[in-house]
């Protein structure tokens, strides 16, 4: 039974309120073109009336105790839990993935509740022994005060989790800018928030474009965080915006991640990973894989193999069960997917199969680009080094696994990689050598869990992570305090004997 929303014009959640603004734009489903709802097109007043809303509910949310606070995030994720189903097929109107994805994406927000909840009881410092006689040490963390997170349309509710929930246990207040593409699930979860409990003004949605909202957040000097996932380009401008404020700043900026697949692989399982990490959401993950980087005694079988599993892959609506690549999020999207073909053709790689947009009835309305590969590409072509954001796989031959690791590495970004092979000799090498904040063996580049960190080197971050413990780095200080029981003055380094 298909859901439908309880609005047709979604408003700003300001301090507990939701907040109408007079000028909107409608959100797309991009399967169909159909208009779903109508979605605020802020302005930096909105911004402004966010921030101090937060910062005056900051200061009372920090005194919270937290495994206080940690209980909000537990009903958090029960809620999300009861409305799983609703969630997912809502989260699919709007963007498009395919149901078993989207399930699998609001799982992600629930385990992410539960977890970060547990940290409520740990938020864990350290004591350390003093130098001098009659004196204690330790450091704890400290929230860092009014954070805001900028998220992006192709996992509009998972990132969100990653950001805001360890934010908000840790004593912070958050203002929130979500894509304008996927509002639905900001919508949905600021329900859920209202609902759990959580007091009026520790999150606000700010709903808006990232020229006019986005900017605004980066620039309002009471706002001490910036987290942002989205383009290399737009990270870079934040990071030197916040740099000049002095601000902490967050950036997960996309990858061009490869599967290696080595001359003792096992093929099969291999072109299972590929598949997934290539065509899954049709290709608009950060953690696609993109290039695959294959040895030659065996490049022949793949790419046969291949081929003919690409031909059961059924493309359209996400809604419908039985599809498993669902539409391109926008035309915008489509027409830089379709760019990068004549790209690839100009440089001379060879396209095996796809390379179209799809049309006809089956495809009305919707933006649909069939899954591509393309093979005898060279590791410094634009296809093999730049980010495509669709259903694009370029196979790169190697002669070694040295060279396959080099190909790897030979990027400006550093998200994800993979390895398929039986040697744990290579597998404890790739380990090693490959340059990748994320490193899976005998799978694909896909599939982070909520309890590790997530995030890259190079041009894919500035060395912060979402998720796992690690998350709770950003928004938070870290805190040294000093007991001197002694009863004296004890000056360190300059009394000790």
């Amino acid at each position: 039974m298909a859901v439908s929303l309880d609005t047709t014009k979604l408003s700003n959640f300001i301090d507990g309120k939701w907040v109408d603004v007079r000028k909107s734009t409608a959100v797309i489903n991009p399967a169909t073109g159909e208009e779903i709802v109508d979605v605020p097109l802020s302005d930096a007043g909105s911004v402004d009336d966010a921030v101090a809303a937060a910062k005056k509910a900051q200061k009372e949310w920090a005194l919270v105790p937290a495994p206080q606070r940690a209980e909000i995030l537990y009903q958090v994720g029960t809620l999300l839990k009861e409305r799983k189903e609703r969630l997912s097929q809502l989260l699919t109107m709007e963007n498009g993935k395919v149901l078993e994805e989207a399930r699998g994406e609001v799982q992600e927000g629930i385990d992410m509740a539960f977890y970060m909840a547990g940290e409520g009881r740990r938020l864990f410092g350290q004591t350390t022994p003093a130098e001098l006689n009659n004196k204690f040490a330790m450091s704890q963390r400290a929230p860092v005060g009014v954070v805001g997170i900028i998220t992006p349309w192709n996992f509009p509710i998972a990132i969100a989790t990653w950001k805001s929930f360890p934010a908000i246990v840790a004593g912070n207040a958050v203002i929130w800018k979500p894509a304008t593409e996927t509002p639905i699930m900001a919508y949905e979860l600021a329900k859920i928030f209202e609902e759990a409990g959580l007091p009026n003004g520790v999150i606000n949605v700010v709903f808006g474009s990232g020229q006019m909202v986005g900017n605004a957040m980066v620039h309002h000097d009471d706002i001490r965080v910036i987290s942002f996932t989205g383009s290399n380009d737009i990270g870079r401008n934040i990071a030197a915006d916040c740099g000049r404020k002095l601000k902490k700043v967050s950036l997960e900026m996309g990858g061009k991640n490869a599967v290696i697949v080595m001359d003792d692989a096992d093929i099969d399982l291999a072109v299972e990973g590929i598949l997934w990490s290539a065509f899954g959401t049709s290709g608009q993950r950060c953690t696609a894989c993109s290039r695959v980087i294959v040895h030659e005694a065996v490049k022949e079988k793949l790419e046969e193999k291949l081929l003919q599993q690409m031909q059961h892959l059924t493309i359209g609506n996400g809604l419908n069960e039985t599809i498993k690549v669902g539409p391109i999020i926008n035309k915008v999207g489509l027409e830089k997917i379709k760019d990068y073909i004549e790209i690839g053709k100009k440089e001379g790689a060879t396209l095996l199969e796809g390379g179209y947009e799809l049309s006809g009835t089956d495809y009305m309305g919707g933006n649909f680009f069939i899954p591509t590969l393309f093979t005898d590409v060279e590791p410094t072509m634009r296809i093999a080094q730049e980010e495509i954001f669709g259903p694009v796989v370029s196979l790169i031959p190697v002669q070694s696994f040295e060279e396959a690791i080099e190909v790897n590495n030979g990027v400006s970004y550093g998200l994800s990689s993979s390895i398929f092979t039986r040697d744990v000799n290579r597998v404890f090498q790739a380990q090693r050598d490959l340059d990748t904040g994320i490193v899976y063996v005998n799978a694909g580049t896909t599939g982070a869990e909520i309890h590790l960190p997530f995030g890259g080197t190079k041009g894919t971050g500035n060395g912060h992570r979402d998720s796992g413990v690690q998350a709770l780095d950003v928004f938070t200080e870290w805190k040294a305090i000093y007991v001197d029981y002694s009863g004296k003055l004890q000056r360190a380094q300059i009394d000790v004997e």
